[in-house]
């Protein structure tokens, strides 16, 4: 069967993955459409949103705004300019930490939220067909938690505003992300559900490439002029308001509100569940912890799934975490040199996705999650013995950078072939709130390994201990779709 769309694809983007029903594989997972022809309007806007997050993940949460929130510019100015040149000063050093906790402490709140009410946000809307409005109305107040953050100035009682923003737009993304990921079942066929998840992972990745370079260019860059940075020559510092980073946050907050709109135009919401199936806010937890006991008994492959996942995704976001942190502290690279290759990254990432994505439906799931896995556990280990040529960190964390798209996308498909039909909001709750129960293992192997060797290269080895740890557990689940009474 083909689609029944043409093919005047615009030049120059990826080509949507065509959604007929080739028989790659079996008929699993019978929430998804079967036998009907998607049209690629609707898969392209789906994937949109993905491009469109990158705003979030790439700007906010990784390379530019945290980043900017632990900086100098939050310290007692009397502090810096007591440091001097010495980055290991005891006050600056201490004052860095105690900013740093602020953050985190922060995020570990917005995790425990998240946690909490994930899954009983999901399960909700699968019963009330109201999956689009809930992400239109997630999605919204991520674009205003971001755009309110052009109001932190680089003063440091502003940190708490910017940590408090920062949180609340983790916990609006992960719900935005439930419903989202809940849709790829409106999208995709039983033997296109890997390519279409691939795809949206793969836009994701392009989309932070082309945000962050415009950034870069527009008001990031230093061109060598003394009044700001980039082409419009934004003010920097502290004197300067930091107005090139706060700039940069909202054209983010622009960039994700427009790319978010057609999803919420092109994609169909979903019929609303049978009236038994709508519960007050306090009784769908008893219907959660039933959910879990049938799936304990009837499918324990999704809960051994979830525990396996939510080990090695824990492990998948250390890598861009903390990757950036090697980068500069043990190979050496300035900030400019970090954000070129955060965009080499997300290009390669976004091609292995790709490969990812066709590999899915060709030789399953399970198999990329597998063999993505192994090559992260060797890449990382080679970041141990490259020494400290920046030539070499740019090898093996490319080289590593590659396998992580495909395994967040064939999780994601995996999990979507899986799912109970009508159970997908729910189920995908579980996965995000599995995707934060064990949010400390990575972090925590981190930090052991660097506190005890003194050398910040080697924590990777905690990050390749996670990484086994989820290979581990992977390994025993068997892929077959669970039914729910």
């Amino acid at each position: 069967m083909t689609d029944k769309t043409g093919d005047n694809d615009a030049p120059g983007t990826p080509a949507v993955p065509r959604v007929s029903n080739t028989r790659a594989i079996g008929t699993v997972g019978q929430g998804l459409i079967t036998d009907a022809a998607i049209p690629k309007r609707r898969v392209r806007a789906w994937a949109l949103w993905d491009w469109g997050s990158a705003a979030f993940n790439a700007v906010v949460t990784t390379f530019v705004f945290s980043t900017y929130l632990a900086s100098g510019l939050f310290i007692d100015p009397e502090i810096v300019a007591a440091a001097g040149d010495d980055e290991k000063n005891p006050a600056l050093v201490l004052a860095k930490a105690g900013n740093t906790t602020v953050i985190s402490g922060a995020l570990t709140i917005a995790g425990i939220l998240v946690a909490i009410l994930a899954p009983i946000l999901g399960q909700r809307s699968d019963g009330s067909g109201r999956r689009k409005l809930w992400l239109a109305i997630n999605t919204g107040l991520v674009v205003l938690a971001m755009g309110a953050m052009f109001f932190v100035v680089p003063v440091p009682s502003y940190i708490y505003l910017g940590a408090a923003l920062l949180a609340a737009g983790n916990i609006f993304f992960e719900f935005a992300s439930v419903n989202y990921n809940a849709m790829l079942v409106q999208v995709s066929t039983p033997a296109t559900v890997g390519r279409v998840s691939g795809f949206g992972w793969g836009m994701g990745y392009i989309g932070g490439i082309v945000l962050l370079i415009i950034l870069l260019v527009l008001f990031i860059q230093d061109f060598g002029s003394e009044t700001g940075s980039g082409l419009l020559n934004a003010p920097t510092g502290a004197e300067g308001g930091a107005l090139d980073i706060r700039f940069a946050v909202l054209a983010s907050a622009a960039w994700f509100a427009i790319f978010a709109i057609p999803v919420l135009i092109s994609v169909p919401e979903i019929p609303a569940g049978a009236r038994e199936n709508r519960v007050n806010f306090f009784a769908s937890y008893l219907k959660l912890f039933r959910t879990i006991a049938s799936l304990a008994k009837k499918s324990p492959q999704v809960l051994m799934f979830l525990l396996a996942s939510a080990v090695f995704r824990d492990g998948l976001a250390a890598v861009f975490t903390f990757g950036a942190i090697i980068a500069a502290q043990v190979f050496g690279f300035s900030p400019s040199e970090v954000i070129y290759f955060a965009v080499a990254a997300n290009l390669v990432a976004g091609i292995g996705t790709f490969i990812g994505g066709w590999l899915d439906d060709k030789l399953g799931a399970k198999n990329v999650i597998i063999g993505s896995l192994i090559g992260l556990v060797l890449a990382g280990l080679a970041v141990l013995f490259i020494g400290d040529a920046k030539a070499g960190f740019w090898i093996a964390g490319l080289f590593l950078t590659l396998f992580v798209g495909p395994v967040q996308a064939a999780s994601r498909s995996f999990l979507a072939r899986i799912t109970p039909v009508g159970r997908e909001g729910e189920i995908f709750g579980l996965y995000a709130t599995t995707g934060r129960a064990v949010s400390f293992l990575a972090p925590g192997l981190f930090t052991i390994f660097v506190s005890m060797t003194g050398d910040t290269r080697f924590g990777i080895i905690g990050i390749v201990i996670v990484l086994l740890a989820g290979l581990g557990l992977m390994l025993p689940v068997k892929a077959k779709q669970s039914v729910i009474d």
